[in-house]
């Protein structure tokens, strides 16, 4: 079927295109479809959005295909097509019988032709298509290899055509190179709606679904996912399961309250100090941007007196999650801090609070938020920034508040 073909279903709708005021638009509410995934929901938005092209990235193994079969699967009043390129029908059977899900309106067809594939969905009229993957595409009108940079453009421009042209949301599942980007021109996020990144650490079972760009939503959003024998479990408390159950008050060990999106997290992190055998102390950070950590070591020299340049500093955020929200800076000064005096910091602490250059302890946004979750995770203390005090009521907490103007008094009450 030719590419065009989709215009002249369409062309009793279309009209001449003509210069028009932005106030004499009429604006249209976005259908969307809520799925039983309500992580899915939430990095895209709200829901599936009808017409909208939606690009998939992660590495090879950590849980794409499953997380799109068992969602496909789960929506059992929507007839969607899952076209794959790389797995046979027999491999993707026994995948859905590991998930135990039954769906009469889901489809299966082992293609890469975009021109059998548009043929099959004339026919079926799919109101739900997933791709896996993109890149095994290929288009008769381009003559070069499936995976090629022209290949991957063309077939992309046929299915942004189709989703724009049906009205049907459709899901690019896409391979990642080597340095962690998704394979193919960097036109091809430009040229769909939605770019997801879906990662984790193979070592560990919690898997993240990232949003990169949204047009009809925020792209600071996340979900958290736990990998099992029967597909991808939804975690819908990350805080528990990104602090460790411990009882001894163990030193470089604190609790951050984050925020990622709307949503707000404990992440505990952990810091090791240790006297540099070497002529060049060491500085390894996972999760957490390494630059930043020189910084705050800059900042406790400086400000506090503290001799980190003869020592090797290691630390880790707990969980396999990368975070990137300043407001974990406290948590990671006072791990720190706890790792070099060798003195734990008890357990029902916690922090929120970014650290200036001058050692000042910096208002966070969205306070009120991160002080509730610690007090519903049983949390005794929290300490931030004191300019919060304006037009914050700390009365209504059960949890104590403890401001803080600079980091040599964070030092002076836990240490």
């Amino acid at each position: 079927m030719r590419q065009q073909e989709w215009k002249t279903e369409t062309a009793g709708n279309a009209r001449a295109p003509k210069v028009v005021n932005l106030e004499a638009v009429e604006g249209i509410e976005e259908k969307r479809w809520l799925t039983p995934d309500a992580e899915l929901n939430r990095v895209l938005g709200g829901g599936i959005v009808a017409g909208s092209l939606v690009l998939v990235g992660g590495e090879p193994g950590i849980g794409k295909s499953t997380l799109f079969l068992q969602n496909a699967l789960s929506l059992s009043n929507i007839k969607t097509l899952y076209i794959s390129g790389e797995e046979s029908e027999q491999q993707i059977k026994m995948r859905a019988d590991r998930l135990r899900i039954r769906n009469d309106q889901f489809y299966l067809l082992t293609e890469t032709s975009t021109q059998v594939i548009f043929q099959e969905i004339k026919k079926l009229e799919p109101q739900l298509v997933i791709i896996d993957s993109i890149q095994t595409l290929q288009s008769p009108l381009i003559e070069s290899a499936p995976g090629s940079v022209s290949q991957i453009r063309e077939t992309t421009a046929e299915m942004q055509r189709f989703a724009k042209e049906t009205n049907t949301p459709v899901f690019l599942i896409g391979h990642i190179t080597k340095d962690g980007v998704i394979a193919g021109p960097k036109i091809l996020e430009h040229m769909v709606d939605t770019v997801l990144q879906f990662e984790g650490d193979q070592h560990y079972a919690y898997r993240i679904l990232r949003t990169i760009k949204n047009r009809f939503g925020s792209t600071s959003e996340l979900g958290i996912y736990e990998m099992t024998g029967q597909g991808l479990r939804q975690v819908s408390n990350p805080s528990e399961i990104l602090i460790s159950q411990r009882e001894d008050m163990l030193s470089g060990v604190a609790i951050a309250a984050t925020i990622e999106g709307l949503r707000p997290m404990l992440v505990e992190v952990q810091a090791l100090v240790t006297q540099s055998v070497y002529g060049t102390p060491q500085r390894t950070a996972t999760g957490f941007d390494l630059r930043r950590l020189q910084l705050l070591l800059a900042v406790l020299e400086k400000r506090g007196g503290f001799h980190f340049g003869v020592k090797d500093v290691f630390l880790n955020i707990a969980g396999g999650l990368r975070v990137e929200d300043p407001s974990i800076d406290l948590a990671v000064l006072c791990a720190l801090l706890s790792s070099y005096e060798d003195a734990g910091i008890p357990h029902k602490y916690c922090f929120a609070g970014e650290v200036g250059l001058s050692g000042e302890v910096r208002a966070v946004n969205r306070i009120e938020q991160r002080i509730a979750e610690a007090e519903k995770l049983g949390f005794e203390k929290i300490f931030i920034s004191k300019y919060h005090k304006k037009g914050l009521d700390f009365s209504k907490f059960n949890i104590e508040v403890v401001p803080l103007g600079r980091v040599e008094e964070v030092y002076r009450l836990l240490f």
